[in-house]
C-alpha cells in the first residue's frame, strides 16, 4: 500500500506453513525475469474469473476495473475458514486484507493451543498490559471483553482467528500475492468506545460482561453468518448502546472500506509493468460486510475517526476520585497492617502495579 499509511496497513510475511514445496516448482537456469514471468502466468492460469463461491461471498468492483471478494466471516468458525481457503484458491488473488492490526497480528502465527490457552488465562500480566496500552477505563474494558472471548472459547473448544490464519497461510501458497492487515488498532478502537459512553452506560455494559454465563453452541456461531439474523441481533445492540455501535462497528466499517479500496486497485504485470485490474480478498466478520457495501462508492476521510477527544472535565474529577479511592483503600491497608507488615503489604507486585498504573495514567 502507499508508503504514507499507517503500519497496520502494510504487509506481512509469509507463513511459515508456507513451505517452498508448496510453492510451484520451476525449471532449473531461468533468469529473475522468466521466473518472475512464468509464475504469473502460471497463477493467471489457475486463476478463475468466474468462480463458484460460497453465499458469504460478496463481489464488489473498483472504478479501474479490480475486483474484490468480500468474504463476511464468523470469529469462531470452521466453515468460515473453509470459505475463506476456497475463495483464496479460486480467484489466486493479488492481495489479501484481514481485520487485524498490528495489535492482533501475533495470532497469525500461533497455533489453535496456544492460543486456547492465551483466550483463558487472564493474568495480571495481562491487566498491566491492557491498562498501559490503553488507559485504565479502556484497559479494563479490553480485559472484560477478552473475558467475553474466553468464554466462547471454553465454550466451543475453539480459539479466535482462525479465519484470519488460514487466509495468511493460503495467501503464502500463491505466487506474487500481498497480505495486510486492514483493521483500525484497537486501543483508538477502545479509547472512542469509551469516551463515548456515559458513565451509566459504562457500568451497565461491565456489568454484563463481567456475568455473561450464557451457553454458546457451534450452530450459534454458524448463525452469525446469516445476514438476516446478524442484522437483527445489531438492531438489539444499536437499542442498547448506540454510541458503543457506531464506535466499534461503524467506524471500523469506514476504516475497513478504506484499507479495501486502497489494496483493490491496478497492480503492474512482469516483466514489462504493464498495469491490469488487481483482484483482492477481503476477510472480515459478517457484521462489518453492510457498512462496507454502503461505504464502497463513498469519498471516505478516516482521519476523524482516529482521533481521541481528551477526558471532559467531569471525567477528569471522576478518574482523580477513583484514584483517590484506590490509593485510600491501599494506604488503610497499610495502616491496619501495621509497620513491617504495611511494607510488605506495598511490595506485592500486585500493588505496585496498581499505584504504578495509576501514576501513568494520570500523567
Amino acid at each position: 500500500m502507499d508508503s504514507d499509511h499507517n503500519s497496520e496497513d502494510e504487509s506481512v510475511g509469509q507463513s511459515e506453513d508456507a513451505s517452498e514445496e508448496e510453492m510451484p516448482r520451476l525449471p532449473p537456469g531461468l533468469s529473475d525475469g522468466e521466473a518472475m514471468e512464468l509464475l504469473w502466468q502460471l497463477r493467471s492460469r489457475q486463476r478463475n474469473s468466474s468462480p463458484d463461491l460460497p453465499e458469504t461471498v460478496s463481489r464488489l468492483i473498483a472504478p479501474d476495473g479490480s475486483t474484490l471478494y468480500l468474504v463476511g466471516t464468523a470469529h469462531f468458525s470452521d466453515s468460515s475458514k473453509k470459505d475463506v481457503a476456497a475463495t483464496i484458491r479460486a480467484v489466486q488473488p493479488d492481495v489479501v486484507v484481514v481485520e487485524l492490526c498490528q495489535y492482533r497480528v501475533s495470532m497469525l502465527k500461533m497455533d489453535e493451543n496456544t492460543l486456547l490457552k492465551e483466550a483463558k488465562n487472564i493474568n495480571l500480566e495481562k491487566v498491566q498490559q491492557a491498562i498501559k496500552q490503553n488507559g485504565l477505563m479502556s484497559g479494563l474494558m479490553q480485559i472484560l471483553l477478552l473475558k467475553v472471548s474466553a468464554h466462547i472459547t471454553e465454550q466451543l473448544g475453539m480459539a479466535p482467528g482462525g479465519e484470519f490464519r488460514e487466509a495468511f497461510k493460503e495467501a503464502g501458497r500463491i505466487p506474487f500475492c500481498k497480505f495486510h492487515l486492514g483493521d483500525r488498532p484497537i486501543p483508538v478502537t477502545f479509547k472512542r468506545a469509551i469516551a463515548a459512553l456515559s458513565l451509566w452506560q459504562k457500568a451497565r455494559l461491565a456489568w454484563g460482561l463481567c456475568f455473561l454465563s450464557d451457553p454458546i453452541s457451534k450452530e450459534d456461531v454458524e448463525k452469525c453468518k446469516q445476514k438476516d439474523l446478524l442484522e437483527q441481533t445489531m438492531s438489539e445492540m444499536i437499542g442498547e448502546f448506540p454510541a458503543l455501535h457506531q464506535t466499534i462497528v461503524a467506524e471500523r466499517d469506514i476504516y475497513l472500506t478504506h484499507t479495501l479500496k486502497q489494496a483493490t486497485r491496478c497492480v503492474e504485470a512482469p516483466p514489462n509493468g504493464q498495469k491490469v485490474p488487481g483482484v483482492v480478498v477481503g476477510v472480515v466478520g459478517m457484521g462489518h460486510v453492510p457498512g462496507i457495501e454502503k461505504n464502497w462508492e463513498k469519498e471516505l476521510n478516516v482521519s476523524e475517526i482516529m482521533s481521541v477527544a481528551p477526558p471532559s472535565r467531569f471525567g477528569w474529577v471522576l478518574h482523580t476520585v477513583i484514584k483517590g479511592v484506590l490509593m485510600g483503600i491501599v494506604g488503610y491497608a497499610c495502616y491496619r497492617a501495621g509497620g513491617t507488615l504495611g511494607r510488605s503489604l506495598l511490595s506485592l507486585p500486585a500493588v505496585k502495579s496498581i499505584v504504578e498504573n495509576l501514576r501513568i495514567s494520570d500523567a
